[in-house]
């Protein structure tokens, strides 16, 4: 025992290579514990841990058949559990290309993508003169907002923009909210403006707009059900009469600048 303690003292003192080494391996094994978590490869790292588990104990106690059936048996279940988790495999596989650190360097294309989304769906509901309310969060949280509609966390595509506000859908009444390049929700409320020296030309879509640039730093794209003309508002004013060039152009300033400018601030030694 104290030859142990001894020997345990003498080894090399731990360097940040050490910590950086545990620090990667742990976040490994986080993130594979987080995807694998409610799936049936649950099933398949226990029965792993009670094979590795018998393989020890078959070491340490005279276990010789024990021993051998499982050096002899693991290359072949290698094999089986490759075929068997193959969609689990490229499931995880696809969740490595999405972590934090891949997602900084695709993000400004990513932010670029959905903003051409936003536009295309503006765009065809302004065409079949269908009204509709898109609001872009930006600094300020809009959570309490997307708690008073209908939840959705969907990717944003101008094919679902387009049939949420359909008419016919029960998610038409009320604003879609994008959060981080998602759509949070649909059919939220927003607060109406108080303000009266507004144009009667103005509907609740564009007063709803109106009202909730008044209380944050959003950008609220509205479509108007009568005209089909486009509008933005912000900080409380409205642009109307925007066409689809011109909107884009005005969101990458808004919105896509913004962000970077944001991050710079937050992070001075990274550029985007």
């Amino acid at each position: 025992m104290p030859e142990a303690l001894t020997s345990l003292l003498r080894r090399a003192p731990v360097t940040w290579w050490d910590v950086l080494d545990i620090l990667i391996i742990a976040i490994v094994i986080y993130e594979f514990l987080k995807l694998i978590r409610g799936t049936r490869a649950v099933q398949m790292a226990v029965g792993s841990a009670l094979v590795v588990g018998l393989y020890f104990l078959s070491t340490a106690a005279p276990l010789q058949t024990v021993n051998w059936a499982i050096r002899n048996m693991i290359g072949y279940l290698v094999f089986a559990a490759i075929v068997l988790f193959q969609s689990d495999i490229r499931r995880a596989l696809a969740h490595l290309g999405r972590t934090w650190l891949l997602r900084y360097v695709t993000r400004a294309e990513t932010d670029e993508e959905a903003l051409e989304e936003v536009v295309t769906a503006a765009t065809q509901l302004a065409d079949r003169r269908t009204g509709a309310i898109i609001a872009i969060e930006r600094e300020i949280g809009l959570r309490n907002y997307v708690e008073s509609g209908i939840p959705l966390d969907a990717t944003i595509t101008h094919d679902l923009l387009v049939s949420v506000f359909q008419p016919a859908s029960p998610l038409h009444d009320g604003a879609v909210i994008l959060q981080e390049n998602r759509v949070a929700a649909a059919s939220c409320f927003l607060p109406l403006t108080v303000v009266p020296q507004l144009s009667t030309e103005l509907g609740t879509r564009h007063r709803a707009a109106i009202g909730l640039t008044e209380e944050n730093d959003a950008v609220a794209i509205v479509i108007s059900e009568e005209t089909g003309s486009i509008s933005l508002a912000l900080d409380g004013t409205i642009e109307r009469g925007l066409t689809p060039d011109r909107l884009l152009a005005r969101l990458r300033t808004l919105v896509l600048q913004r962000r970077t400018a944001s991050h710079r601030n937050q992070h001075p030694a990274y550029t985007i």
